[in-house]
């Protein structure tokens, strides 16, 4: 268990937007800042993280709290994990209160897993730096390709002893379960129920998460048996998921943030050579075809990719139509194309950095442009043939969410195609009526009332605002947002709005579960002598208090600064009147509550047969209504003052 001094340490030298900007690009709005969300497909921004107050609150999942949370909800990390990832962030060293067994046996089968990948990662490089089969062979394959030590440490490059058993006797000797190793790959279970090792003899490449932790495994054979596959990669698991994955990209992401483009390539060595020539913006799809996810991961960081293709035509023609995919999720495209016989690996290893660099620069075009010369350029001078080029390429013209970009990408096509740019123009216009029919009414509702709530949104919150549970939740931001201050009212002083809130709400009951555990808590602290801010409730154990004070605190919207120049409309502040605010908040609440209780009074009074019974309930209705009246009353001379 974490000390609660190492916890303090971690949430001092925490910076929310250093943290989530590695995850994602966050723009500069006012106090906050802005971006798009990492949790669900979107394309106007409406992830917001704001410095102050340490929080995050993303819009369109619901989602939101401390870096912290962060990390748990987007890399599914446990609370320690997400605290011993920060400490490795900004060099704290982790004090616990017991020794952690997490080298050997986590709680969970994930994290056994990730513990597992991790061992197996460095026995791999002991085996390829320490043994002289290692050396001789592994790190002699790394060295003639031309990778530095400084490139195979960084990227924990290692080798798998040409034995049957070498890893899987060695890490069941050190303690890890046998059917971890089977599940992550990395060991073959026989018939006879014995295991032998997946990648033996072969150079590996340790695959990283999205927060550097070794998920899989790619290995390359050194033999020359054409019945042995070249590369063998890492099955599916509960951490690895192929499609969401891109090689390298825990290295690259602050270079791809940094320059806003991202280099992509087929390949490990691809990856390792370019990176190795300063170029630190580039992933690989690892061989397979680029996946949604993939591209989303990329869009994170960056709206601009560079896709560094080899000199086999015959692959390029199969991959233009899975490049759509980038143009449908709004990101810009570039291709470049290398010499016959060279991919990015070899031509940069031939000509240099420098000399790479400026290939890229004088080579680059743009996705749309380029296929359309290499479609024409196969169709020859056959008509039909040119009919499908044009309507392939404007096929993917119509998947550019962006109209200007796509109505540019008509003028240079047509001008290319030699073809009058209206009939471009008709034809994209037909494709997107047919897209807009199959997506119909939904995709109309939400172009046009793109800020409005659903009627379902709509009709729950006038039913919290009728039972009374918006009245709770006002409390519960007041609390959150000015129990720390202090009273200085007329009548009322020396005293803080807090404590005042929790006595004077001290004869009214919560309905709601967690405004009722959120006062629960604030209360037990005052009893304890502590006033509890903000930050106590945003990096609270309990997810639901998280939950709610990062929505109290955070807002959509946010007032022009100019609005009374440009509009000549005041609005005003509620800090500017805090007795009106606090007490309004209160005394709305309590007649709520009161309001309730006359309800279920005047039912009783219509089921009631019993004359005593009457009478008794006839004079608790009345002396509630004067209380109601009472409260009325004094509502309207508060805010009326």
């Amino acid at each position: 268990m974490i000390t609660k001094l190492t916890i303090d340490k971690i949430m001092e030298a925490t910076d929310i937007v250093e943290v989530i900007g590695e995850f994602v690009q966050l723009k500069k709005r006012g106090a906050n800042y802005v971006g798009l969300s990492p949790f669900v497909n979107e394309k106007t921004p409406s992830f917001t993280v704001s410095p102050s107050k340490g929080i995050f609150k993303d819009f369109s999942s619901g989602k939101g709290g401390s870096a912290i949370t962060f990390l748990m909800e987007l890399e599914k990390f446990t609370y320690p994990e997400a605290l011993k990832w920060l400490a490795k962030k900004y060099g704290i060293e982790i004090e616990e209160t017991e020794e952690s067994k997490e080298n050997k046996e986590a709680d969970s089968r994930r994290e056994s897993l990730m513990v597992v990948s991790s061992y197996a990662a460095k026995f791999f490089q002991e085996a390829m730096w320490e043994t002289e089969e290692g050396t001789n062979i592994g790190l002699s394959y790394f060295k003639e390709r031309g990778f530095t030590p400084e490139i195979i440490k960084k990227f924990e490059l290692g080798y798998s002893p040409d034995q049957w058993e070498a890893f899987t006797s060695a890490a069941i000797k050190a303690g890890y379960q046998p059917e971890f190793l089977e599940e992550s790959g990395l060991s073959v279970k026989r018939d006879n129920g014995s295991m032998y090792d997946r990648y033996r003899g072969r150079v590996m490449f340790p695959i990283h998460s999205f927060t550097g932790r070794v998920i899989a495994f790619g290995g390359r054979t050194l033999k020359n048996d054409k019945n042995v596959p070249k590369y063998v990669n890492s099955p599916e698991s509960e951490i690895y998921h192929k499609s969401n994955v891109l090689y390298g990209l825990y290295f690259a992401k602050k270079a791809i943030r940094d320059l806003d483009n991202c280099y992509l390539v087929e390949g490990y060595a691809d990856v390792l050579s370019v990176f190795q020539a300063g170029i630190e913006n580039v992933v690989a799809s690892s061989g397979t075809s680029l996946t949604v996810e993939q591209i989303r991961l990329i869009g994170r960081l960056t709206k601009n990719i560079t896709i560094l293709y080899d000199g086999d035509a015959a692959g390029i023609k199969a991959s233009l139509r899975g490049l759509d995919l980038i143009l449908e999720e709004g990101l810009n495209v570039k291709v470049v194309l290398f010499p016959d016989g060279h991919d990015p690996d070899s031509y940069v290893r031939q000509v240099g950095s420098s000399a790479f660099k400026q290939y890229i620069d004088q080579n680059k075009k743009d996705f749309i442009i380029y296929k359309t010369s290499i479609l024409l350029k196969d169709a020859g001078n056959d008509p039909i043939r040119k009919a499908e080029v044009i309507r392939e390429v404007v096929e993917s013209i119509a998947k550019i969410p962006d109209s200007i970009k796509a109505s540019v990408f008509i003028k240079e096509c047509s001008y290319q195609m030699q073809i009058e740019e209206r009939v471009l123009l008709s034809e994209l216009n037909k494709m997107r009526l047919s897209k807009a029919k199959k997506n119909g009414q939904q995709a109309e509702r939400i172009e046009a009332y793109p800020e409005e709530p659903p009627f379902e949104e709509q009709a729950q919150l006038t039913k919290e605002v009728n039972n009374g549970l918006y009245q709770e939740r006002e409390v519960v931001r007041l609390l959150l947002l000015y129990g720390s201050r202090m009273i200085d009212w007329d009548g009322i002083a020396n005293t803080y709005i807090g404590p005042f809130v929790i006595a004077e709400l001290s004869d009214v009951t919560f309905e709601d579960p967690t405004c009722k555990l959120f006062t629960d808590i604030y209360r037990q602290q005052v009893e304890n002598g502590v006033l509890p801010d903000d930050q106590f409730f945003i990096h609270h154990e309990n997810k639901a208090i998280v939950d709610i004070a990062v929505d109290m605190l955070t807002t959509k919207y946010t007032l022009s600064e100019n609005w009374y120049e440009m509009h000549n409309i005041f609005v005003p502040d509620e800090q500017m009147n805090m007795r009106a605010t606090v007490l309004g908040a209160i005394f709305h609440l309590k007649k709520q509550k009161v309001g309730e209780i006359l309800e279920d009074l005047r039912k009783e009074l219509q089921n009631s047969t019993n004359e005593t019974d009457q009478e008794i309930l006839m004079t608790r209705y009345m002396q509630l209504k004067k209380v109601e009246k009472h409260i009325s009353d004094y509502l309207g001379s508060v805010i009326l003052k």
